[in-house]
């Protein structure tokens, strides 16, 4: 067995190469779009990381969009390049250009090689601290998000608002609650400090936080709202369902609406504009 479920496929090793044109796909749903949304942070040239979690969908939405080749995708496991796979082959890829042993890869990490990383949150306050290790009496540990957070000159957390049985629909580039998630994620005080944002803004590193209906970024002050879907209300879809009161941007930006449908978004020539 190669992962959890497949039990051999040479492209992921290397042995054979597969069209990308294969790949088909990943439903539209909240996580699919935030993902979309997510990959609109990348920039041509650069070397990126991909965690688990919904950054992990960021690949599939690559190759839809045909720019898998501008930016070179690293997985923690020890894959460089290619287009890596999520859920139950997380640390895969297929077509990779190299794979190494994973303590070489977080040489590389350690060492400051990542322009960006692409994680997961599940609890955000305030400043921009994250939780993704202890939730109440439950430690689930960092794995390689410390190491990967702490030299990336960029980061981008991605996760949903609210989480616990949270349902989306979409309609005419919009985005619909159908039943709002039962956890609030943006929270007053987080269970643990898996990262810090106070310290990440004294490092001058670039953080910005992804979900399916709004974007925030950490400043001096706190965390700010700078973008927002424009089906959702401020008040009732977002800050009601927020433990804290971020500030607002002034120039409050409305969210693609391209994300919100199923279509190609043809964000090719809006990256290439971003060219290091």
């Amino acid at each position: 067995m190669q992962t959890y479920t497949i039990d051999y496929d040479p492209s992921c090793c290397g042995e054979t190469r597969i069209p990308i044109a294969a790949i088909a796909p990943d439903p539209h749903t909240e996580k699919r779009v935030i993902a979309r949304r997510a990959v609109m942070e990348l920039r041509p040239g650069e070397v990126a990381n991909l965690g688990v979690g919904v950054s992990t969908m960021m690949p599939n939405v690559a190759v839809e969009e045909g720019i898998e080749d501008m930016m070179t995708r690293t997985v923690e496991a020890g894959v460089i390049g290619g287009v890596p796979d999520y859920a139950r082959e997380f640390g895969t890829a297929y077509n990779p250009r190299a794979i190494i042993d994973q303590p070489y890869q977080f040489d590389f990490y350690d060492g400051g090689g990542l322009d960006c990383a692409f994680l997961s949150f599940a609890e955000v306050d305030s400043e921009g601290n994250v939780n993704v290790t202890r939730f109440g009496n439950r430690y689930d540990g960092a794995g390689g998000f410390i190491d990967i957070t702490q030299n990336a000159r960029r980061l981008v957390f991605s996760g949903t608002l609210t989480g616990g049985g949270l349902r989306c629909g979409f309609e005419d580039g919009e985005i619909r609650i159908q039943t709002e998630g039962r956890m609030q994620k943006f929270v007053p005080k987080i269970g643990q400090i898996s990262f810090n944002g106070r310290m990440a803004r004294d490092k001058g590193q670039e953080v910005t936080f992804v979900t399916e209906r709004a974007v925030f970024k950490p400043e001096k002050d706190g965390l700010v709202l700078s973008e927002i879907s424009a089906g959702m209300r401020l008040r009732e879809d977002v800050l009601d369902q927020m433990g804290f009161a971020p500030h607002i941007a002034d120039d409050l930006k409305e969210m693609d609406p391209r994300l919100y449908r199923p279509d190609v978004m043809g964000i090719a020539g809006d990256l290439e504009g971003k060219a290091q």
